[in-house]
């Protein structure tokens, strides 16, 4: 792939990698600020020559890559600050009826998380959960990447990410099945044996 090439690619994500850096930032200027500096590396002629195409069309390896570059200029951001947070017991277990690795987000993820359209108290409780949650969450839900592509640009298990990420959603519902109208106004259901978790599965 030629340089004039990988950049129209790399830009065409932009969008999406200022998105990602405002969710783990949560402050517009830190979000651009970790934006340039994704682009400032991706662009150096190093990494343009190193670039491995793995998608059919090109663009969805250049998302990934991109995302897993965002992904570790901000931790190395956090690190550098001494706020990392801490590491996540991985013992919570996805349920039963989860989606094979490869398989891609149930249509109700992919409906619900439409970022520029979600309701904005979803939008507030999923800004509340853990950077380490969060992150997985909006990758699956918003980015509609697969647990293969997550466990990939956070260079973790793919039962990490199902972890994270069945955690993330339960305590999603948690928090949201308190609110009667939220839960009405998204379609989530309740029962007793699920606690709650059943309509964000």
């Amino acid at each position: 792939m030629d340089r004039q090439e990988f950049e129209r690619l790399a830009l065409e994500h932009l969008d999406a990698v200022y998105r990602m850096a405002l969710h783990l930032t949560r402050n517009p200027e830190q979000a651009e600020d970790v934006v340039q500096d994704v682009y400032a590396r991706a662009l150096r002629p190093k990494a343009v020559a190193s670039f491995e195409d793995r998608s059919a069309d090109g663009s969805g390896g250049m998302r990934s890559w991109l995302f897993t570059i965002t992904h570790n200029v901000f931790f190395t951001k956090v690190k550098k600050d001494k706020r990392r947070p801490q590491a996540v017991g991985e013992f919570f277990s996805e349920a039963d009826d989860a989606p094979l690795p490869d398989e891609p987000p149930p249509a109700w993820n992919q409906a619900s998380f439409d970022w520029e359209h979600v309701d904005g108290r979803l939008k507030a409780a999923v800004e509340e959960l853990k950077v380490e949650f969060r992150e997985v969450l909006l990758l699956w839900g918003v980015e509609g990447l697969k647990y293969r592509e997550i466990a990939e640009i956070l260079d973790v298990p793919i039962g990490t990410v199902m972890s994270r990420l069945h955690r993330a959603r339960k305590i999603l519902a948690d928090g949201l099945m308190s609110d009667g109208e939220l839960v009405q106004d998204l379609g989530l259901g309740r029962n007793d044996d699920d606690q709650g978790t059943e309509g964000m599965k």
